[in-house]
């Protein structure tokens, strides 16, 4: 049975394609199809962050290592989605014309957070293979606790994007910050 865990969260985690190749076969994706492309992709960027970085407590919560086999998934479908997020916004937006977007990078302050964690993202994704994990050995853990500052700058990225509606922003907000006080929790008391 277990073996079939793996494949069934890998199928679960393509859920955001499916919905946006079904809104573009019948053209649900509203009057502003561009926004809703990559805002999509974004918010779904958070939710596999977010759930990259529960895999821990639930660890400990059930007392199962069932969760920490999904992590480098999650993991690589958050960068995967982040990716997907960047290149919506840089070819639908801006249609690879570097110059504004560049100037847009340095100038507003949500862009530029975004585009940030989005470098610190790569590395993650680069390494996250066991092979990795054995070279780089201790610095391999050091590497991957930028998660965490990845995670605060999407969370930033999508309050300083919100402009008027602030209510799931701040549901991220305080899914994160459970997130992280959970986990400063358990180092404290080394149960982690």
């Amino acid at each position: 049975m277990r073996n079939y865990y793996k494949p069934t969260v890998f199928l679960i985690s393509l859920w955001p394609i499916y919905i946006i190749a079904y809104q573009l076969i019948y053209n649900k994706l509203g009057p502003e199809p561009v926004d809703r492309i990559i805002n999509h992709f974004g918010e779904w960027t958070l939710i596999f962050i977010l759930l990259t970085l529960s895999m821990t407590p639930l660890k400990i919560i059930t007392n199962s290592l069932e969760w920490i086999k999904f992590r480098r998934m999650l993991g690589l479908f958050a960068f995967f989605y982040a990716t997907i997020h960047m290149l919506s916004y840089v070819g639908l937006d801006y249609r690879f014309d570097f110059e504004p977007l560049i100037d847009d990078v340095f100038k507003k302050k949500f862009i530029f957070i975004g585009f940030s964690a989005w470098l610190l993202l790569i590395p993650l994704a680069i390494t996250s293979s066991d092979r990795m994990v054995r070279i780089l050995k201790k610095s391999w853990k050091k590497l991957h606790s930028l998660i965490y500052v990845v995670s605060i700058f999407g969370v930033l990225h999508f309050i300083w994007l919100s402009k008027t509606i602030f209510f799931k922003p701040l549901i991220f907000l305080i899914i994160l910050i459970i997130l992280l006080l959970f986990r400063i929790n358990f180092k404290k008391f080394n149960l982690s």
